[in-house]
Order: structure tokens, then sequence, then C-alpha cells
């Protein structure tokens, strides 16, 4: 539940276009503008493969080196976030945050959001309660790392810190504000730790108040930086591929040269008292769905007790093994539970969430909630409920240390928490931890008095929590050595012709086709894919919510195994599964798990395919899962649009797996569906005659090609396959709109088809007119109007599909704002779509489009679980990865001619099918108040 600024809809990146400013607009900062000579780095640790060094200015460096990848990440930690505002400048960590992607005096004509585009460059910024932190993950050069580390250090102490900006970025994130108010869980979320810190400032969103963000002023911004951003209070993260030696001289050159802050941190002393009693809260909004919580407060996330808090949180709060979902979901109480344990810098909370459907009783799930969790002491702790949680948490620990990207990010809060090597030592306080030690933190903080959750309720003898003091680190830490660190893999080459040099592709005998990519990985990792592909459009007529749940049934219960039992030994595996279908066309299984796991993995997901046992009270669990979900989503303005885009004009039949249910047909269909019906589908229709087979990582070729004759290469279906087609059929233009009462945010969403194909000579040139248009995320024409020039929306962009198999595909745009902002939405749209139109690109935007299609194209092909995708999709199209460096050489000869011929050709505004959804009768009844009170 991190507070994160950038997010992805519809996989696309969100952000915010950032213009050029002259210098004179810069804060005012008096340490020298130009960086001196770089001074040296000392060795000061090193813990499993990762060494910290430590400059004379007080910046703290990581280099976790893996040359398994040939990506590199950049993080950048500064310990400030929304615990260091003060009265009125709630929001300002976040605010800021927003302000140091608007460039420095240093890089003129260009924004930094346009490098990251050009460079292909994955990015972020988040923003939590103790700290702030920014990185990037790119293709591993000399080049992407020395422009990385150079515009780091120099945003660190030169950025623009300006009036002009906050004034219209203000608006951006008031937008993003109101998108979270759409949210119940966050509202609920929000108002409970609000009532849970009486004094204390994890009580505050970290977005803030929206009347600071609004009114705060520049110069308390400006001074909140120079406070906050400098080399003393900061930790600089290197991960993945790249050299030691080099980077760290690199490091001393650019950040090694900034002066050592002259002025004293501010101590925080802020602490709240030990809560005294149970407190409530209760937000009524518009909604479907109904969300019970509970919250106490647990020690500082340093403390050991923070450790054995999150076993405890997994005991009570994991599905399907937990506690509160045998005691509430399987009994049909609530449909859900979510929990989570926040070991923050000062004491934290651990958090426990329930969804409802309309017909369970708050008040009967709320009893059971708090029976389960402050019944501990009278049902203590299981020897193996503990070594599950352990199993399941270490396990995370271990893929984490697996991944460098995800590594060096997760390392931020550690850090925020006051020192990186805390990751370790949480991961070995979590694998020594006995029953003793979970029940004593149990028993201390799960008591009625510390609860937030509803009443409050007196007591001659209160029960209080003993919330022991943050130990002093560097007694703690002085002798820490950690572990051996994990195994590095290969220094792959994830170029097409090396894969498809390295892929060995073979077909079994019941024609199911295999392709196999062992490497060398880090930690031993293996990714698979498995696609079945089953009937066609006549017998699947009517079955598309029985396909679906049975592939959501499968993982519930197969062979001699439950579901509690699957995810025990998914677990014991060090394995995640995941199987889906959108239309029971074809069935989708992902996996990932190590060498010496693999086999036993493939034997449960043979059992888990081919013999599941569909247990009635599981369906009954999934079912009111699934009901719920969509109660919960028919009212969200950016569900009710996408889904009414997908209905507009759909010519097919009810019962069709093409047709486009309402949310009341989905519900109902679903609750249709029988026990039976779901045996039958799964004989009729699963086997794997027609699927397609890939793993990529560490494996044995010779014993996986064996064994997979005995998981599907003796199996088939007794319905016969064709895949259904999905025709071009022209757009009926049209302009829809919604209303969604009571919603802060609305969501504009449009198409157009597009007779392309993915294989067409127009279809590069049509990839580079969408990245333009929307597809860059942060810096596309879409973006730079919305978000920089109006300031309306936190998030929009556009999205572009060409199918594989028909010359079929769509072209589309999407944004959230608000309401009352309706007028200037449509207005911006138009206008930047017409102005594309007539004016074309830029041989600017053309290579910054080229250059980041192609380094992200990079990228995905050097994550495990996305090469194995699409090695299983060319195995079903006839295609091997020549296809793709085909496509690669066809994007590098594109011109400017070439793009501006397709958006003539096919961007035509009349044709376009284009839906709102928002509160917009309340936005105006609220606009013709203002004017007539301005009479």
């Amino acid at each position: 539940m991190r507070f994160t600024t950038l997010s992805l809809v519809l996989a696309t990146s969100l952000g915010f276009a950032l213009p050029l400013h002259a210098a004179e607009s810069a804060v005012q900062d008096p340490r020298p503008a130009q960086l001196l000579a770089g001074a040296k780095a000392s060795k000061f640790t090193a813990v499993e493969g990762i060494t910290e060094y430590r400059l004379a200015n007080g910046l703290r460096v990581l280099l976790f080196p893996d040359a398994s990848k040939p990506t590199t990440t950049v993080n950048v930690t500064y310990m400030v976030g929304s615990r260091h505002e003060n009265y009125g400048e709630t929001g300002m960590a976040h605010l800021l945050e927003h302000l140091v992607f608007k460039g420095t005096p240093s890089l003129p004509g260009k924004t930094i959001v346009e490098e990251f585009a050009k460079r292909g460059m994955r990015f972020n910024g988040t923003t939590f309660y103790d700290r702030t932190n920014y990185f990037e993950t790119f293709a591993a050069s000399d080049d992407n790392l020395d422009w990385a580390l150079k515009m780091e250090a120099d945003r660190m102490v030169n950025s623009y810190i300006a009036k002009s900006d906050l004034e219209s970025e203000f608006t951006v994130v008031r937008n993003e504000m109101e998108s979270g108010e759409n949210n119940p869980g966050r509202n609920l979320w929000e108002r409970m730790t609000a009532t849970a810190y009486q004094w204390h400032n994890y009580g505050k969103s970290t977005i803030g108040a929206r009347t600071d963000v609004e009114n705060v002023k520049i110069e308390n911004l400006q001074a909140f930086y120079r406070t906050y951003y400098q080399p003393d209070n900061a930790t600089l993260i290197v991960t993945g591929k790249f050299d030691e030696a080099k980077t760290l001289a690199r490091i001393e050159q650019y950040f090694g040269a900034i002066p050592k802050a002259t002025r004293a941190l501010p101590q925080l002393y802020t602490k709240d008292p030990v809560q005294d009693g149970a407190r409530e809260v209760s937000v009524v909004r518009v909604g479907d769905t109904q969300l019970i919580g509970a919250i106490y407060h647990i020690a500082p996330g340093a403390h050991v007790d923070a450790a054995h808090a999150e076993l405890l949180a997994f005991i009570l709060g994991d599905t399907p093994t937990g506690r509160l979902h045998k005691a509430l979901v399987e009994k049909k109480k609530v449909a859900g539970i979510e929990a989570e344990s926040m070991g923050l810098h000062d004491p934290g909370y651990i958090l426990f969430f329930a969804n409802l459907n309309k017909s369970q009783s708050r008040d009967e799930a709320k009893k059971a909630m708090l029976q389960v969790i402050e019944g501990v002491k009278k049902q203590p702790i299981t020897e193996e409920e503990l070594k599950r949680a352990k199993t399941a948490i270490l396990n995370n620990f271990e893929k984490t240390l697996s991944d460098p990207v995800a590594a060096g990010i997760s390392l931020s809060e550690s850090v925020a928490n006051g020192d990186w090597r805390l990751f370790f030592l949480t991961r070995d306080r979590i694998e020594s931890a006995t029953v003793a030690d979970v029940q004593k933190v149990a028993e201390n903080y799960l008591i009625e008095n510390n609860r937030t959750f509803g009443q409050f309720i007196p007591a001659d003898k209160p029960v209080r929590a003993n919330m022991p003091a943050a130990p002093e680190l560097g007694k703690l830490l002085a002798d820490y050595k950690g572990k051996a660190a994990v195994a590095a893999g290969e220094a792959f080459d994830p170029s097409p012709a090396n894969i498809d040099k390295r892929t060995v592709r073979l077909t079994l005998a019941n024609g199911a086709k295999v392709a196999l990519l062992p490497k060398v990985t880090r930690g031993n990792t293996v990714n698979g894919q498995i696609v079945l592909r089953m009937g066609d459009e006549n017998s699947l007529f009517g079955k598309r919510e029985t396909a679906q749940l049975v592939a959501g049934m499968l993982t519930r219960g197969a062979g001699k195994l439950n579901r509690q039992q699957i995810s025990d030994r998914l677990d014991e595996l060090k394995a995640k599964l995941s199987v889906g279908t959108a239309d029971g066309n074809t069935v989708s299984v992902s996996f990932e798990t190590k060498r010496d796991k693999l086999a036993e993995t493939l034997a449960l997901i043979r059992d888990v395919l081919r013999a599941p046992t569909f247990p009635e009270a599981e369906l009954e669990q999934f079912r009111t899962e699934w009901v719920t979900g969509v109660e919960e989503r028919r009212r969200q303005p950016d569900a009710i649009a996408q889904n009414e885009l997908t209905r507009h004009d759909n010519p097919y039949k009810k019962g069709d797996v093409r047709y486009a249910g309402t949310f009341e047909e989905q519900i109902a269909a679903v609750k249709a569906v029988k026990l039976a019906d779901l045996k039958a589908f799964h004989q009729q229709f699963y086997g794997a005659g027609n699927a397609q087979v890939s793993l990529v990582g560490d494996f044995d070729q010779k014993a996986v090609e064996a064994q997979l004759k005995t998981v599907l290469g003796d199996w088939n279906s007794k319905a016969k396959y064709a895949r259904v087609a999905n025709p071009f059929r022209a757009s009926k233009a049209a302009t829809l709109s919604f209303e969604t009462p009571d919603k802060a945010n609305a969501f504009y969403i449009s198409g157009i088809a597009l007779p392309v194909k993915d294989d067409a000579p127009e279809a590069q040139a049509l990839q580079v007119a969408n990245r333009v248009l929307g597809g860059g995320g942060l810096k596309s024409r879409i973006a730079d109007r919305l978000r920089q020039k109006d300031g309306i929306s936190y998030g929009a962009g556009s999205f572009m599909q060409l199918s594989s198999y028909e010359s079929t595909g769509a072209l589309g745009m999407f944004a959230i704002y608000a309401p009352q902002n309706l007028a200037k939405l449509k207005q911006g749209v138009s206008e930047e779509v017409a102005r594309l139109i007539k004016d074309g690109i830029t041989e600017q935007e053309l290579a910054d489009a080229k250059s980041g299609i192609l380094q992200g194209l990079l990228i995905s092909r050097t994550q495990d679980g996305s090469l194995a995708s699409a090695l299983a999709t060319q195995l079903n199209l006839g295609r091997t990865m020549q296809f793709v460096a085909d496509n690669e050489a066809k994007l590098k000869a594109v011109t400017v001619a070439d793009v501006n011929a397709v958006i003539q050709k096919y961007l035509d505004p009349s044709k376009l099918v284009q839906v709102y959804a928002g509160d917009f009768a309340n936005a105006a009844k609220k606009a013709e108040a203002a004017a007539a009170q301005a009479k």
C-alpha cells in the first residue's frame, strides 16, 4: 500500500510533460552551481554481494552488480516523506517529487522526461511516510548509466522549483487526489490512520490536504528542497549490469563534487501516546461493496517485533491459509481478506481489511474478524502456521534478491527505516522466529485498546500495548555480515538472433509445441508458460463464464490436494503459479520456480490442469468474490467507460464468447453456473493437443523434455479446436456519456478501428504515431497538453492494439480528470488530434520514439517471464525471433513521411467512439451556483 505518484492504466504509463524554464526561475541555492572536482569514496561495509561506500559529503552509495541481465537500475532514496512535513504543508514531499522532474539549468533544450523517452528508460518517483525515491531502469550501456548518474546528481542540488511550475502542477496533483477519492479502500485506509494517530504524521495521507497543496508558498517548498535534497540525506543504489570500478569513479565525479551541507537536519520528536481505548471511524459514500478494517499500532521497523508482526499478518490474513479467510470467507461472512504489516521508521501498524457484498452483515463480519484477530491468546499460534508463513515470506525475500531491479528498489524501504542492512536483518529475524516470539507480539499488540475500528470503549483498568523504542542501529548492525550472496547468472545476450540460437523447439506426440531456452540465471530461477487452446465458436457458445470459472477453480483443489495444500506446496517449491482465460478459447498458465524444484512444480501443474476436484465450497467462495468485484466496478467511472466502449456496436449475440455484457449480465451469468457445468466443461474441452509450452531459465533440457511427455504429451481434448475469429469491423462513430454520482474523478476513453495486422507494412509507422500521440507515457502530445499545459489530468495517453491473426486493431486515447473540466478535456483532445493530423510529427519525435520503443523491447526480452510468453505465442503463430528482428529493422527504417501518411490515413476524428463517465450533473450544478454567487 505504498503511495506511488505514477501508475499504469491500459498498460500505458501515465505522467506529466515537463517544459523548459529560464534559469532565473530556479531555486536560489547558495551552493556553487558548477560541480567541483569529485571526492573519493570510502568502503564502509558489504553484505551478500552489496557494497556500501560513503562520500565525504555524507552520501551513501550501494553497488549491487549482476551481469546476468543487460539492464541497470539507478535508484536515489531521500530520507524525506510526509512524516517530515509541517502544519499547513501536508503533501509537500509529494508535490516536490513532481517538481523535481521539471529539469535544471544544465538541461537546456530537453527535459528529463524527454531523455527518459529517447533512451527507453522505465522510471518512476514515489513518496511515502519516511522517504522519497526516484529510479530508472535502462538497457545497460556506459552512455545511459553516465547520463542517469549525472542527471540524478544534477537534480539533487539544481532542480527548478519554480512558482510557474507549482501553479500548473498543483492542479495535476489535485486530479490525482480526485482519482484516489474514487477508491473506497484508500478512503477508509486514510480515515483509519487519521484516527489511529493522534499527533504523528503517519495519520496524514502522503498526498496531503487539498488546501495545503493549493496554497503552499513556493518559498516554503524551495526551503524544504534545500533542506532535505542533499547528499547526507540520500542513498544512491546502482544495481544490475555495470562495471563497479568505473561506476564508482563516475559517482565520485558527479556526486562527490557536491559540497557537504552546512545546515543541520531538523530533529523530529513527535510521538503518539500509547493508545488507551478502541477507536472507530465511518466513511459514507456511494458504492456497491462494503469494507471493514482494523489497525493496531506496532513497534518501529528496526525493532524485532516488526519482523514478527509480518509473520503474524500472514498467519491471520493470508488467502487461502489464514485464520481470517477460514473464519470469514469460507463461512461466507465476507468476500475477501487483506492484511499488511507496516514496519516504518517510527511505530507503525498492522492492518486488516475485509470486503463484503450487499447481502453480508458488517456487524457479523466485525464480530467474527475481531474474535479471530484478538483471540490469538485463546487460540495460540501453531508450529504449522509459523512454518507456512516463514516459507512464503522467505520465498519473497529470495525472489527479490534474485532480481537486482526489485532488490535495489526494495532497499529503499529499509533505507527509510534507518539502514539498508535492515532488509537482511529482517529476513534473518523471520527465519529464526519461534512460535513464542510471534505469540508474544500478538498478545502485546492485538488488543482491544490498541485497535482502531469502531468505537471508544471505557475501561476501569485499561490494558495498553508496550511500545519499545527503536534500537540504536550503530550497535545493532556493527558486526552484521549477512549470508552468502545469491549466485549470479550468466551474462545473457538478449538479441533476437541469440535467443533463436539458444532456443530448442520440438513437438510432442499429441501435437503440443515446445520452446526451451536454458540459461544460467540469478538464483537458479526458471519461468514457464503453457497455453491450452480449446473449443470453437459454436461449442463455446453460452460457456464463457463457465470457462472463466473453471480456470479460476483449478488451483482451488486438484488431485489429492485442497486449496490450502496447493498453496503450501507452491511455497515449499518456491514457485508462483497463475491460471487464467479471457473467453475460454485459450487458457494461459504462467509459472516461476527454481531449477531443483522444476520437476516437482511441473508434476503439481499436471494435477492442477488434469485432475481438478472443483470443491463446491470453493466454487461458492469464488462466485462471491467475482460478484463482489463486479459490483465494486459497476460504479467506477473508468470501469463503466471501458465496458461501454467494448459494448458499443458489438455485433455478437448474447452467449457468444465475443459478446460484451453489462455488469448486471455478467453477475447473472456467473450466478447461473452450476458445479456440474464446470466438471463437464473440463472433461469436454481441456487437453494439450493444441498447446504451446515454453521454458526460459535454469533447467536441464533433456530432463524437461522427458517430463513434458507425461505432463502434457499424452493428453488430448475431446472437443475440436478452432480459434474464434475477430474480423475487422469499421468503427461506428458515437459520443456516449454516463453519470457516476458522488465520484470526484471522471474518465475518458475513445477508440477507432484499424484494418491493420501486426505484420503489415504500416505497423511500425503506426507504433511511432501512437507513441508520439500518447503511448510515450510522460512525454507525448496528449500528456503534454492535458497535464502540463492545461493542468487537468494526472494521467492521459493513448494505446494501440494490432492482431497477429487478422487485419484488425484499434487506436484509442484515455484520460482521468475532474468532471468540471469536461469542456477543457474535450477541447484539449480535439485540438491535439487535429494538430497531429495537420502538422504531423517532427524528426526529433521520430528519433525519440524509435529509441524508446527499441530499448523498451530489449528490456522486455531480459525479463524471463515476458520472454517465455513471447516464445509460446510465436509457437502458435509459426514465428521465431527473426520476426522480431525483422520488425525492429523495419522500425529503424521508418521515416517522418511514413508516420505522417498513416496518421492521415487512419486517424479520422469523425470515426472516433468517445465515452465520458463522471458526475457531470453535480459539476454543472456547482458551476451554476458559483456563477449565480458571482453575480
